[in-house]
Parts: C-alpha cells; sequence; structure tokens
C-alpha cells in the first residue's frame, strides 16, 4: 500500500512519475564493500583447501604462472574456476530470484521452489543417458528447454487450483513437481547406470567446475544480467501491481516474457554447471529488499553481489567443515535456507 501511494503521489507530481522507497546509500555501500568483500572471500577460497597454499603462491599463480610449479597447476586448473564459477552462479540464482518475486509479487518465488531446477536437473539427466558425450554447450540449451518446462508445468498446474493461483499453491505445485522430477531423475540414473555422473548434479557443488564451462556460461550470464538491469524499472513498477505498472504505460505481457527468458537463463545456465543449489534466490532478494528499499534498481545488482558472496564463502565453509572431505554447497546452503523458508511461509499464511 505504501508503494501504491508513494507511485501515486509521483504520478501526480512530475515527469519521472515513480518514486520507490530506497536507499541509495545503503546501495552504494554494498556495491563497494560487496566487491571488496567478494574479492577477499576469492583469495581466501584459492588459498584454503586440502593443500593450504599462502597468498604470495596465489598471487604470483595468477600473474606470474608457472605450469612447472604444482601449486601453481592447482590454483589455475582447480581452486580458480571453482570460486569464479561459484560467484557467477550465486549472482544467477539471487537475480533469478529477485526478478521472479519482483514480477510476480510473490515472496516465496524462487528457482529452486518453483520447479525451474528440477526441469533443468531433469533435461540434463536425459542428456546423460541419450546422449552422451554431448559438449558443455548444447547442455546449457537443453537446460533452458528443461528449465522453461518445469516453469510452465508448475504454473499451469497451481493455476488448474480452485480459487485461483496463489503464492502457497505455487510453492505446493512447485514441490510437488520437483520431487517427481527428482524421482524420474534418479529412476534415469539406475536404469542407464548414470548415477555416478548425477550425483554431483543431485548434491549441487562447484567442484568440478572447469574453464571450458566458464567461457561458455559467462556469455549467456553476463547477457542476461545486463538484461535484468536495463528490465529494472519495469521490474519496479510491475511490483507495485499489474494494473498500476498498465496504468504508468508498461507494456507488462513483454516485460514479463523477457524477464521469465531471462530467469530461464540464468537458472538453467547455473543448474548445468553446479547442479539443483537452491534457496539463494529466495533468501538474497529479500535482503536486499531490506538494506536498500523497493527499487529494483538497487534490488538487482546488490542482489547479484550479495548472491556471489553467499555462494563463494558458503563454498569456502563447506570445504572448512570436515577437511579433506567436502560437504556439498547445495546442503550448506539448504540449512540456511530451509528456517529461512519456514519463515516466510509461516509470514505468508498470516497475510493471507
Amino acid at each position: 500500500m505504501n508503494q501504491q501511494a508513494t507511485a501515486s503521489k509521483g504520478l501526480i507530481q512530475g515527469r519521472d512519475p515513480v518514486k520507490f522507497r530506497s536507499r541509495p546509500w545503503a546501495a552504494t555501500l554494498i556495491l563497494v564493500g560487496g566487491l571488496i568483500a567478494l574479492a577477499l572471500g576469492i583469495a581466501l577460497s584459492v588459498s584454503f583447501g586440502a593443500k593450504d597454499i599462502n597468498f604470495s603462491v596465489v598471487w604470483t599463480a595468477v600473474f606470474h604462472f608457472n605450469p612447472d610449479i604444482t601449486d601453481h597447476q592447482i590454483i589455475r586448473e582447480l581452486r580458480l574456476p571453482r570460486v569464479l564459477g561459484g560467484a557467477m552462479v550465486g549472482a544467477s540464482f539471487a537475480v533469478a530470484g529477485a526478478i521472479m518475486q519482483g514480477m510476480t509479487r510473490n515472496p516465496l518465488a524462487d528457482s529452486g521452489l518453483m520447479g525451474i531446477n528440477s526441469g533443468a536437473g531433469f533435461a540434463l539427466a536425459l542428456c546423460f543417458a541419450f546422449l552422451p558425450n554431448l559438449p558443455f554447450m548444447y547442455l546449457i540449451l537443453y537446460a533452458f528447454v528443461g528449465a522453461g518446462a518445469g516453469a510452465a508445468i508448475v504454473y499451469g498446474i497451481g493455476s488448474m487450483a480452485k480459487g485461483g493461483l496463489t503464492p502457497a499453491r505455487l510453492v505446493l505445485a512447485g514441490a510437488a513437481f520437483s520431487a517427481l522430477l527428482s524421482a524420474l531423475s534418479e529412476g534415469v540414473a539406475l536404469y542407464f547406470q548414470i548415477g555416478q555422473d548425477l550425483a554431483f548434479w543431485y548434491a549441487g557443488g562447484v567442484a568440478g567446475t572447469k574453464w571450458i564451462q566458464l567461457k561458455i556460461m559467462f556469455p549467456w550470464i553476463g547477457g542476461a544480467i545486463i538484461g535484468a538491469l536495463i528490465l529494472s524499472r519495469s521490474i519496479s513498477m510491475l511490483s507495485l501491481g499489474e494494473d498500476i505498472a498498465r496504468g504508468l504505460g508498461q507494456r507488462t505481457g513483454l516485460v514479463k516474457l523477457a524477464g521469465a527468458l531471462i530467469v530461464l537463463i540464468l537458472a538453467g545456465s547455473s543448474v548445468a554447471v553446479v547442479g539443483a543449489v537452491g534457496f539463494i534466490g529466495l533468501i538474497i532478494p529479500h535482503l536486499t529488499r531490506y538494506l536498500v528499499g523497493v527499487d529494483y534498481r538497487w534490488i538487482i545488482p546488490c542482489s547479484a553481489i550479495l548472491g556471489s558472496l553467499l555462494a563463494v564463502f558458503a563454498d569456502l565453509t563447506a570445504r572448512m567443515i570436515n577437511p579433506p572431505q567436502e560437504v556439498p554447497l547445495g546442503a550448506i546452503i539448504a540449512l540456511i535456507g530451509v528456517p529461512f523458508f519456514l519463515y516466510l511461509a509461516r509470514k505468508e499464511r498470516r497475510e493471507l
């Protein structure tokens, strides 16, 4: 209601009709401080592991690489792609969640809860079974298709309920459909004896990230995040309600289509690399809105930074709990995400 009142007031006042409650100083602090913290997290993540390597060796491995030194090889071929991959998928899931929550006004929207991640994962399982040795470039494309099919089916099932689509029904439909797809993926894995290949995607982790995957993934994710930034003002208006957005001259159908494509690209490409890691897209947009206000021109870039931070430090924690064994990244984030989801679900039920 406050947003609507502010928007209406802005409509009367001026050329820039909508004034959103935002805290630019907090957003600037997150962007600058977050980038510094992210650089620190990347340095720590590259340094720590089964073999601890000091920062001076990390520096020389990055800027004066010598292929004859084993530590340089470990940093270049294993740890750098791992931590950079983690940062990229963290940003992707967070921005995807922010777009979904803004466009649908659903506080429980997340690619992991809406069947998008499980749809991409099932498509990957089929690829492993029927198209072995498929290049990663094509795996990403199949993941996009799976993500889109998963989202469409979940929205379709949720819309069939009596009384129409609500956030709670959407989450229930997403949870049920995700469970079905996970069971089917495991069935495919057992029948075609590819369980070991798919175990990595089930658990969710960045340990196996390779440079070639980053090179293929980066243009997709980079382009999608730029698209999200371009779309951010329209998403802010949609977050006020579809009628208000239309009244302000927004082509809501076109904005929703563009936003949906961006979400599918971000979630699909991330699942193709790290598997089904959920809850980043649920937690980070809420935290960002609390810190910077409701203007998506700030929420989207700040979500990208905070999502990267969460993924990088969660992966670092996963390696430090029981070295040299590793806990899956998805399990660490779920430890935070599940209580947060239960809190939101309880709050949403009260509001209903």
